[in-house]
């Protein structure tokens, strides 16, 4: 393989690797500011350099010139669909079973309520404590809308299993943690789950494009995900919604917007729902995001999946070492599992003043991000991040730990969004 995980050398071993990677030349197809190395994309994309031009073709052309038209002729009415069929591939899906629309949230609450409309006699939601709060949250305001009916249950990696019994509605699991990186086993769980009668949702915001996922191959009942990480689709751009087919038609969504209708334009009194993925629509969904989204799409069918998660490995194999050797006694502790095949597209390291830190490494141009209490999270994007950038960016780090550089008092202080 080009990607010698853990492979000794300098930083001209890492520009000979970076020569040989096949999938170097799609970094000529993003947007990246110079002498910037960016470690962010697990949280937001990097913009593609087509997306400039198409979203002023949107709205000089398709919205400027042609107007209302273009809900035909531009396609606009059937985009959720047509960028589903496209991202499907990358998940493992088949066409008619992903719909690109509103936000990972709304799509949670969807298939959340989905799911336990088709469970009546159940009562738990199973779902992972230490994950990023907002699912968490969701599915309390599910639980909280049925009335006390429904309990949701926090569970940490290694309770899922055990948990999921014949009272249990659903497992709602995040396939790669958003702070450490672990990947759950997404064949696993999900045959457990069904094996006690209950659903298996995944949230896929954090490997979606990073990593092949099969969804298909193991046997999942839903699916949500964001595409303004990984995917490049840009910010706030909409999110995803995976139903398996033979759930189309019988699991209904409890948000009853006109675009989920069977007949949209007949305009009648009464709901009747779509018994196909687009009941799972809501309303008009945000065309210009929508468009966008379509951009990162075609950049990574250009890649091959496989060839993005041997490099995402190798970069952050490499990242670790450097890092465990170059800033050894300084206070890093390594947070993210050690085995490259049972982590993410990311590195997280614990550290005690973690965000002055990352506050620094910020300003000198290495852009991570912190999560409380403690975490300093690097994400690779194997499209754009190169060898290079690891060595680089670790050298900064190095500059930054033995001046004392984070002590500095303007990387103490304390921005809205970390």
């Amino acid at each position: 393989s080009t990607y010698t995980r853990g492979r000794r050398g300098s930083r001209a071993a890492c520009a000979a690797m970076d020569a040989a990677d096949p999938l170097a030349p799609l970094r000529d197809r993003f947007d990246i500011p110079a002498g910037m190395i960016y470690l962010y994309g697990n949280s937001l994309g990097a913009m593609p350099k087509g997306a400039a031009a198409r979203a002023h073709d949107v709205v000089t052309r398709e919205w400027g010139t042609d107007l209302i038209k273009s809900w035909n002729s531009a396609g606009w009415f059937d985009l959720p669909v047509r960028l589903g069929d496209k991202l499907a591939p990358l998940i493992g899906a088949e066409e008619g079973e992903v719909i690109v629309c509103d936000s990972t949230s709304q799509n949670l609450f969807k298939v959340l309520s989905a799911a336990v409309a088709l469970r009546p006699d159940r009562k738990v939601l199973i779902l992972e404590g230490s994950n990023f709060p907002t699912n968490n949250y969701i599915a309390q305001g599910v639980a909280a809308a049925t009335g006390g009916r429904v309990e949701v249950r926090l569970c940490e990696k290694d309770e899922i299993a055990d948990a999921i019994d014949e009272d249990t509605i659903a497992v709602a699991i995040t396939h790669v943690h958003y702070k450490t990186g672990h990947i759950h086993d997404m064949a696993a769980i999900t045959a457990r789950a069904q094996a006690a009668g209950a659903l298996a949702i995944w949230d896929l915001c954090h490997s979606a494009g990073a990593m092949p996922v099969d969804l298909g191959g193991a046997g999942a009942d839903f699916a949500v995900g964001c595409t303004y990480k990984y995917l490049n689709g840009g910010p706030g751009s909409p999110a995803f919604l995976f139903a398996a087919k033979r759930h189309q038609g019988q699991a209904l969504q409890p948000v009853t917007g006109w675009w989920g209708h069977a007949a949209p334009f007949a305009f009648e009194p009464g709901y009747r729902p779509q018994r196909d993925i687009r009941q799972f629509l809501i309303g008009t969904q945000p065309i210009l995001s929508m468009a966008l989204v379509e951009v990162g799409l075609d950049i990574h069918r250009a890649a091959d999946m496989g060839a993005i998660r041997a490099k995402s490995m190798a970069l952050t194999d490499l990242f670790i070492r450097l890092v465990e050797e170059r800033c050894a006694g300084h206070g890093f502790t390594l947070a993210s599992p050690r085995e490259a095949a049972a982590r993410g597209s990311q590195v997280s390291f614990a550290h005690a003043d973690g965000y002055p830190i990352m506050r620094a490494l910020i300003a000198a141009g290495v852009i991570g991000d912190f999560r409380a209490p403690d975490t300093v999270r690097f994400g690779f994007t194997p499209l754009y991040v190169g060898y290079v950038d690891v060595w680089d960016a670790v050298d900064r780090l190095v500059t930054i730990m033995d001046g004392g550089i984070w002590k500095r008092p303007e990387h103490q202080i304390r921005d809205a969004v970390t």
